[in-house]
């Protein structure tokens, strides 16, 4: 008599999501829990915003909101993947020329430097070019503002301008 062993197949659960195809690095710049009013009292959502790259030249930002963190951050990806721009970067892994870039209250000024400088950035605009894989720049955020998406949407038309 032959012995019938049955397998249990494993489940798909939420929190294991297998990373598909992941050729980009993605980070989480900010996170904001945003209130409304309803019926009850307040209902509160979150704001992620998102830089995706792929440390080649590719880079985009994604905003996006959700009831909770984990579905804002999953759309905000799937925003980023919408919104990406190609960088062209020179031999030596920096930029081609200056640029400056504004949005809103936001200015943001990008140079070349040469090798082995590394990154002179600050906030939003070290995460644009570290994704985007530039390691040799200098840049300035002149505007008057600390708005993280303000100041990464002006580095993101800054290097927009490059190409």
């Amino acid at each position: 008599m032959e012995e019938k062993r049955f397998e249990r197949k494993s489940r798909a659960r939420r929190g294991d999501k297998k990373e598909e195809n992941s050729e980009f690095k993605q980070k989480l710049l900010d996170i904001r829990r945003t209130a409304r009013m309803a019926a009850g009292g307040r209902r509160f959502s979150f704001r992620a915003l998102v830089i995706i790259g792929n440390k080649q030249g590719k880079v985009g930002i994604g905003l996006a909101k959700g009831a909770d963190v984990t579905i804002a951050v999953e759309k905000a990806v799937n925003q980023a993947k919408k919104n990406l721009i190609q960088v062209p970067i020179t031999e030596n892994k920096s930029i081609s020329q200056m640029t400056e870039a504004k949005f809103g209250a936001a200015k943001v000024m990008l140079k070349p430097a040469p090798k082995g400088r590394g990154i002179i950035a600050g906030g939003a605009v070290r995460v644009i070019c570290n994704l985007a894989g530039i390691e040799n720049v200098v840049s300035k955020i002149i505007g008057r503002t600390a708005n993280k998406l303000a100041n990464a949407e002006a580095a993101i038309e800054a290097l927009r301008k490059l190409s």
